[in-house]
């Protein structure tokens, strides 16, 4: 039992991981709400595909959840771009679209097969370690450790090899783009993995969580750091430190797992959010007050 349980603590760990990396460039991007977008849109995808190839396993399936994903995102900004909306407008007329065409898919041609909302919205991580990986008749562990690991591997590497063009486009779109950078290829690619991502976590974790954990602990850096590469290490240390203390919860107090995690990292964002040393609440309040003192007392001496 300690076994599986060490396993669902790791998949907790790279799927938290997996989706942190991502959401670090969608909060300063100031597109977040394109990772809800997304991780219910790509339901369509799922499925669509699902359709074609009748095989809960197949890869085809990740090919059209990123086309869904990635569609989204196209949409969107094609509604952005004609002015007539603004951006959460144009998120909350696409993906609702989508959503629920995809929950029409379901219910009329998948209702026999383990491939429903709930699953797709809540997950269900504790179940995770019983999906083995089987090769050659060997057992090589939960399939999710493997998915996971590469897809955290995989964002890693895009944020390695693109971090320079991923800094430029974010805080200086013009000039990425006048000196050759191409910002909307670096956003797409960015999008895509996003897409890649809610796919690989929403069936440990579900949609809704995988949202959680894109946005909660990047912010919660954010309010810390002003360098990108220590946003990057503290909002990894957030996203691990609120996996191994929402399982924990999650057993003491014998609730869902997935869920525990979500809240607790909101709570350490609501901690960070009134007592940052610079950008909390309480810290603003204070240097208010001083700033507010030191007027008054300037006043008096004139």
């Amino acid at each position: 039992m300690m076994y599986l349980q060490l396993q669902t603590v790791g998949i907790a760990v790279l799927a938290s991981i997996a989706c942190v990396l991502p959401g670090i460039f969608l909060v300063l991007r100031g597109v977040a709400l394109m990772s809800d977008a997304i991780s219910h849109a790509v339901l369509l995808g799922i499925a669509g595909m699902f359709l074609l190839v009748h095989n809960l396993d197949s890869p085809l399936l990740l090919v059209g959840a990123s086309l869904a994903g990635l569609a989204t995102v196209f949409l969107t900004e094609t509604v952005i771009k004609t002015r007539r909306l603004k951006e959460d407008a144009a998120i909350g007329i696409v993906f609702p679209l989508f959503f629920s065409c995809g929950v029409i898919l379901i219910s009329l041609f998948a209702r026999d097969v383990h491939l429903d909302v709930d699953m797709v919205i809540l997950g269900e991580i504790a179940f995770a370690p019983f999906n083995r990986f089987i090769f050659l008749g060997y057992d090589l562990g939960p399939s999710a450790l493997y998915t996971l690991g590469f897809n955290v591997l995989l964002n890693a590497s895009f944020i390695y090899f693109f971090y320079k063009e991923l800094m430029l486009s974010i805080f200086d779109y013009d000039f990425a783009y006048v000196i050759g950078y191409s910002p909307s290829l670096l956003y797409y690619g960015l999008m895509g993995l996003t897409s890649i991502t809610a796919v690989s976590a929403f069936d440990v974790v579900g949609s809704i969580v995988v949202v959680a954990l894109m946005i909660t602990p990047p912010a919660t850096a954010y309010l810390l750091v002003n360098r990108l590469e220590s946003m990057i290490w503290l909002s990894i240390f957030f996203s691990i430190l609120s996996s191994l203390v929402g399982y924990a919860t999650a057993v003491y107090c014998d609730v869902s797992i997935a869920g525990s995690i979500a809240t607790v990292s909101g709570l350490f964002f609501l901690l960070v959010f009134l007592f940052a040393p610079v950008k909390g609440l309480v810290a603003q309040i204070y240097y208010k007050r001083q700033q507010k003192k030191k007027i008054l007392q300037q006043l008096q001496k004139n």
